[in-house]
């Protein structure tokens, strides 16, 4: 009897773990924003912010369409019911649901392959010295 139980407890907990984790593996491995991250919103009044990942509407609550934050570094649009920086998102790169390619970064809205460019050389603005190449993300390789 005792076997017969452990055997079914095993079986039971093989099937809804993997079950568990297959529901919420989009949320849990999402590394695009990082959790708390604000923007300051660019106002000649009283600034006030919008958290990544707020959730809008085109409709009923556009809290984040076409708003400049963090003194122009950063343009939200509301993609799939959530504010995200177009000008630095791998997912909405430039626009909403535009991703960038493997190796590829969102700078200033482009997808750019960090490795082997000069401007943006292993991350977003950082640029190689005259005569030094880019290569692997790193300027002056060799």
């Amino acid at each position: 009897m005792a076997s017969t139980m452990l055997k079914h407890v095993s079986i039971l907990s093989l099937t809804i773990i993997p079950l568990f984790l297959i529901l919420h593996s989009c949320s849990a491995f999402s590394t695009d924003i990082e959790e708390g991250e604000e923007y300051l919103v660019d106002t000649r009044s009283l600034g006030f912010s919008v958290r990544a990942q707020s959730r809008c509407d085109a409709i009923t609550n556009n809290i984040c369409n076409g708003i400049s934050v963090n003194n122009g570094t950063g343009l939200l649009q509301c993609c799939k019911k959530h504010c995200r920086n177009i000008l630095g998102d791998r997912n909405n790169c430039g626009t909403c649901q535009k991703k960038c390619g493997f190796g590829e970064l969102c700078c200033h809205g482009k997808c750019i392959n960090v490795a082997y460019n000069v401007d943006h050389c292993g991350k977003c603005n950082v640029k190689c010295s005259s005569g030094l190449k880019c290569e692997y993300g790193t300027c002056g390789y060799a």
